[in-house]
This record gives C-alpha cells, sequence and structure tokens, in this order.
C-alpha cells in the first residue's frame, strides 16, 4: 500500500498543498517550523482521523479559517482508494471512496501507517498511558471490533466516573445505577483486555526475532500485558476475566465512591518490556531502551503485514538523527524496496546508505512543498 497523491487545504500552516509522492523512500528536507512535521501529521490523521501531536483537532485548522481537509490517492492490492478527511469546529466527516461514513471506526483501517518519532523512543521509559496510546492505535487500524469495544469502554467509564462523582458528593444515594454501569463496564473491559493481550502476544512473536538481530543475539525481548487486575494466564479466557473484574469492583466499591472515579481497568493497565529477563524501564541503559522501542517499530510493519495483507506505510519524523549509525542501517536496511516510507530531516549529511541516495527527494519552505531533480 501507498499514497499517491496527498492534498491539503487550510491545514496547520499551508494554505493549500498538493504533493505526488513515489512508491519507495520519499525524503522530505526543510529547516525547522517551515511545515515538513505537518505532512507528515497530515497523513497520519488522514489514516488514523486523529494527530499524534495533539488532542485538540482545532490545532489542526489554519489559522482564522473555517476547516481543514486532507485528501489522499492510495493504491492498494485491489486498486486506488480515495480518502478524505474534512476537521472542523462541529467535528470530523470522513470519506471511503467519496462515500461519507456514519462512523469513524469504519473509516480507520482503511490505510495502514506506522509512526515513528523522536518521543517514540520514550515508549519504554514514558508514561503507562503513552504504552496504552501505543497499543491502541495500533490495535485499532487492524481490529475495527477493537475500536468499536474501546470506543464504547470509554463512554461507559466516563458515564460511571460521573455517576461515582454523585455519589461522592451525595447528590445520588441510589447505587442501583452504579451497579448497572459496573456490569457494562465489566464485560467491555474484559473484551478490551482479551484483544489487548492477543495483540500483544502476537507483536512479541515478531518483535523477539528483530531485537535478537539488532542486539547481534545477545539479547531476548520479551512483551508482557500488565492488567490492573489480578488475572494471570498465558491464555486468554473471558469468563475468567469477568470474574476476576467483578471480584475486583466488589472489593473496591467504597474505595471508589470515596475517591469518586474508576480505579481499575484497561484505562489503568501497563505493559512490561524484559531483556533477558531484567526489566529495560528500571534496569536496561539507554541503548537497550532504543533498540526495543526500535524493535516494536519494526515489528508494527510485519505484523500488520500479516494480518492485513499488505505493507502498511512509514512514517520517520525526525528520527534518524536520534540513532546510532548502527540502528539507523538496520532499520534503513529492513525498510528497503518493501515499504513506502516518508523521512522528515534537516539534512542526510552524515546518513550514508544507499535507501536514502535512491529516495526521492522533496524540500520544505515556509508551507510550501517542491520535489528536487
Amino acid at each position: 500500500m501507498y499514497i499517491e497523491e496527498l492534498t491539503l487545504r487550510h491545514y496547520r500552516n499551508y494554505e493549500s498543498l498538493h504533493a505526488v509522492f513515489e512508491d519507495g523512500v520519499n525524503v522530505i528536507l526543510g529547516e525547522n517550523a517551515q511545515g515538513k512535521t505537518n505532512v507528515m501529521e497530515s497523513i497520519y490523521v488522514l489514516a488514523m482521523a486523529k494527530s499524534h501531536r495533539t488532542s485538540n483537532d482545532k490545532d489542526l485548522i489554519r489559522w482564522d479559517e473555517e476547516y481543514g481537509k486532507i485528501e489522499g490517492r492510495i493504491h492498494k492490492r485491489n486498486g486506488e482508494l480515495p480518502l478524505q478527511l474534512v476537521i472542523s469546529k462541529k467535528g470530523k466527516k470522513a470519506k471511503i471512496n467519496h462515500i461519507e461514513q456514519t462512523k469513524l471506526s469504519q473509516y480507520i483501517g482503511n490505510m495502514n501507517i506506522v509512526m515513528f518519532a523522536p518521543e517514540d523512543l520514550t515508549l519504554v521509559k514514558g508514561s503507562p498511558q503513552v504504552r496504552r496510546r501505543f497499543i491502541d492505535m495500533e490495535l485499532g487500524q487492524v481490529s475495527p471490533r477493537y475500536m468499536h469495544d474501546l470506543s464504547r469502554y470509554q463512554k461507559v467509564l466516563q458515564q460511571r466516573n460521573h455517576y461515582l462523582k454523585q455519589l461522592q458528593t451525595r447528590k445520588q444515594k441510589d447505587e442501583t445505577m452504579l451497579f448497572v454501569l459496573t456490569e457494562q463496564l465489566i464485560e467491555l473491559a474484559a473484551s478490551v483486555t482479551e484483544k489487548r493481550q492477543e495483540f500483544v502476544q502476537l507483536l512479541q512473536s515478531w518483535a523477539q526475532p528483530i531485537h535478537k538481530s539488532i542486539s547481534r543475539g545477545l539479547e531476548e525481548l520479551t512483551i508482557i500485558y500488565k492488567p490492573s487486575i489480578d488475572y494471570v494466564s498465558e491464555t486468554t479466557n473471558l469468563s475468567k476475566m469477568i470474574e476476576a473484574y467483578n471480584e475486583k469492583f466488589d472489593k473496591i466499591k467504597d474505595r471508589e465512591i470515596e475517591r469518586g472515579v474508576t480505579l481499575f481497568g484497561p484505562h489503568r493497565d501497563d505493559l512490561l518490556f524484559q531483556v533477558n529477563g531484567k526489566d529495560v524501564q528500571t534496569f536496561g541503559s539507554q541503548g537497550q531502551q532504543r533498540t526495543t522501542a526500535l524493535s516494536l517499530k519494526l515489528a508494527e510493519i510485519d505484523l500488520i503485514h500479516s494480518v492485513v495483507g499488505e505493507y502498511p506505510i512509514l512514517l520517520l519524523d525526525d528520527v534518524l538523527s536520534e540513532l546510532d549509525d548502527y540502528r539507523q542501517s538496520h532499520l534503513l536496511n529492513t525498510i528497503q524496496g518493501k515499504v513506502q516510507t516518508f523521512v522528515t530531516t534537516t539534512s542526510v549529511d552524515g546518513i550514508d546508505h544507499q535507501t536514502l541516495k535512491q529516495a526521492a527527494t522533496y524540500e520544505v519552505v515556509s508551507g510550501t512543498i517542491k520535489k528536487r531533480n
């Protein structure tokens, strides 16, 4: 899969932009604050219907404009697929093949992407929220059912937190509604947890050999999904998980009312990474942490290919300069001739690799993009 054409209107610092890309490696050069990362972000938003840089959609709309629009012509195995996303102050409208979609969950997954940016190097040592977001974004691309269940879980969680707050402040005294919301939450929480555990097992099967190769055979990577409930099992068992959630919520009901918030569930879960049996977050060197992050990103490419039958589009946003020569080479060797890749950088000087020498090069200056001959 690859994106051939990208058209922007009123997006970030772009009044309008039309670019045609190659199906191999595309290098986007530009000084800082000229708009090269905005091009990368727009491709990400076209795929995911949300930004990796901001949770406020209004930030994506050019100053003093009413809307922002992203259009892309995607090539897939079955032919061309036009995608369009319009972002306004009223919300988002998505079209697949010129047909408006009633739900964003139907839209996401039509274009698969893997983003690797400097902040992803903090995936291992960052907060649990960063790792949960990583799972949600990647799993959501290959499982519409997961997106649907996660969205419903978040809505019920919001309602339950609101009701707990009312019980805490004694605006409500009847706990019947809390019981109903807890039942709904548990069913969705078990489904979300089950799908995440299956995804992590699959991710590990792809990441382990990659990590071993980057570490020259010296390191074994293990990825562990850590739910906030006391549930330990090698295989996912939905009924046992529901039972564990029920027991937990029964025990902590009074504490949750006292605090006015839901204390357990997928919104509190985490991922653990171990190298040779030791926790990378606590005991790993910076090199091990970076190798783990790189292994995960490269594993995503193979995982998506194994599930959907096509390679995703890879976005490398200012990340090459953050990697040493050895990890740079491993990354570029892996993608060579396999994945459409976008690379943003201020300069390719110092990166001596055949992949970049053969790449199409574009220059971004003050919200305009021009292909170099």
